[in-house]
């Protein structure tokens, strides 16, 4: 029998010492010390989850943004990719702008398109329609409001007189008899009178926002223009540049365009001279001509 060399049993002293620590380390020292564990509750934690839950809800807020009221009759390619329509979808609405119709309700809209019942619940409580249109809807739910209902008796509206009353001159209680024709249309007609410093011609009525031309053509059939307005014009040679910009017809650029030609011509001697201005929009001259005068 061989014995381990001097070496060799240090060796195997030292690696049985080492055991016998470790053993003794594991039985009597606790390692169960709370600092050695990761604490999901702490006030550390928490708030950087509150961040984490917060960047989520905003990814989700710009991926499907929010959906303001708008004419579905006016829905362009993109607007209608946004909105969540297919192609097909977008083109059968474009074709039946084409054709020169208008969708009128929700109901016509999904018709048209043939879009799902999902989609359309989606859509549908923001379509902005014009007020002919609003009203034109209610008519028909009342059509019946010469009758007796819930105790309320309602009355048709006042007729207008044979005779065409003067457009000057009509107040918002006898623009709205017309049908399509509600409180907020009457009062744009009236303050485009105002802006205009009164209709000088029938066909200025066509000009007001969001008037459709089914309705303004039911206007002219009671209305008309009887009374010319008395506009005070302005001299255009010696007008300020504030003032021109602030007459009806006449934008920003027109308006910079006159005063340059002004300048070149050092005296304007008849409004004529201001269709020799380039891209002066000639067919606006009369009713630019309402405005100013040259002196």
């Amino acid at each position: 029998m061989k014995y381990f060399s001097t070496p060799s049993r240090v060796a195997v002293f030292a690696l049985l010492f080492l055991i016998i620590t470790i053993q003794a380390l594991y039985y009597f020292v606790d390692f169960s010390d709370d600092t050695l564990y990761f604490n999901s509750n702490s006030e550390e934690v928490l708030a950087f989850q509150k961040e984490i839950d917060s960047l989520k809800l905003l990814e989700i807020e710009n991926r499907n943004p929010k959906i303001y009221p708008f004419n579905p009759s006016f829905i362009t390619d993109y607007k209608g990719y946004k909105l969540g329509m297919s192609t097909v979808e977008i083109d059968k609405l474009l074709a039946f702008r084409k054709a020169g119709n208008y969708i009128n309700s929700a109901k016509q809209f999904q018709k048209v398109t043939g879009i799902s019942d999902s989609l359309l619940a989606v859509l549908s409580p923001n379509f902005k329609f014009p007020d002919w249109v609003i009203n034109k809807q209610n008519n028909k739910k009342n059509k019946y409001k010469n009758t007796t209902t819930n105790n309320k008796f309602y009355t048709k509206k006042k007729p207008l007189p044979d005779e065409k009353i003067d457009l000057n001159l009509a107040t918002s209680e006898e623009l709205q008899r017309i049908n399509g024709v509600g409180v907020k249309l009457a009062a744009r007609i009236l303050k485009y009178k105002d802006v205009l410093k009164g209709y000088s011609y029938d066909d200025q009525l066509y000009e007001v926002w969001y008037l459709d031309k089914e309705v303004a053509d039911k206007v002219m059939q009671h209305f008309t223009v009887l009374t010319k307005p008395t506009i005070n014009k302005i001299n255009i040679n010696t007008a300020s540049f504030k003032q021109v910009l602030h007459l009806p017809y006449i934008d920003y650029n027109l308006t910079k365009k006159i005063f340059n030609f002004r300048d070149e011509m050092a005296e304007i001697q008849s409004l004529e001279e201001l269709k020799k201005i380039d891209s002066f929009p000639i067919e606006k001259f009369n009713r630019i001509s309402l405005y100013l005068k040259a002196e």
